[in-house]
């Protein structure tokens, strides 16, 4: 179990984080059209992905309108943000916010699974439940190539971390 903060408070998380150079564990997810999707959906692409607690925090939308900025520069990228939020809301946001270069994919159905098999599992605190911000760059055969459990959820990610490991 490894821990992370929520604005200064240590939280306890469950599962195991994913370093660099380990195979990425396969998930079972939902896009927005309520369809399953696994890493299989995405084979011979880089992936970008994008964990958070809840796309309606501004935290968590500044990421995704980041990365939707940055991977309309990289060839054969994908950014999946990945969320509990349902289907409905992702698809919400995205029309809002124009972020047409990213997928949301929602882990309702399966959200324990999905945060233990990645080390994201938040076991305590007010998100309890959730998965905490993490960032995990994947090669086109699910290498971990570069991952970042972010140490305070209400703080973005280091982007350029995760950009320059694709270059």
């Amino acid at each position: 179990m490894s821990h992370v903060n929520l604005k200064g408070e240590p939280v306890e998380i469950g599962g195991q984080f994913p370093k660099k150079g380990d195979k990425a564990p396969d998930f079972n997810l939902a896009n927005q059209k309520r369809e399953n999707v696994s890493l299989k959906t995405y084979f011979g692409k880089r992936k970008i992905l994008n964990i958070f607690p809840s796309i309606d925090t501004p935290t968590c939308a500044l990421s995704v309108k980041r990365f939707n900025d940055e991977v309309s520069k990289l060839n054969n990228t994908v950014v999946l943000c990945i969320s509990a939020d349902l289907p409905f809301a992702q698809k919400r946001f995205c029309g809002a916010e124009a972020t047409d270069h990213v997928e949301t994919l929602s882990a309702f159905r399966n959200i324990q699974a999905f945060a233990d098999s990645y080390g994201v599992n938040i076991k305590n605190s007010s998100l309890q439940g959730l998965t905490s911000r993490a960032v995990v760059v994947l090669d086109e055969d699910n290498t971990v190539i570069h991952s970042e459990l972010v140490a305070e959820i209400t703080e973005e990610p280091n982007y350029e971390s995760a950009i320059n490991s694709l270059v």
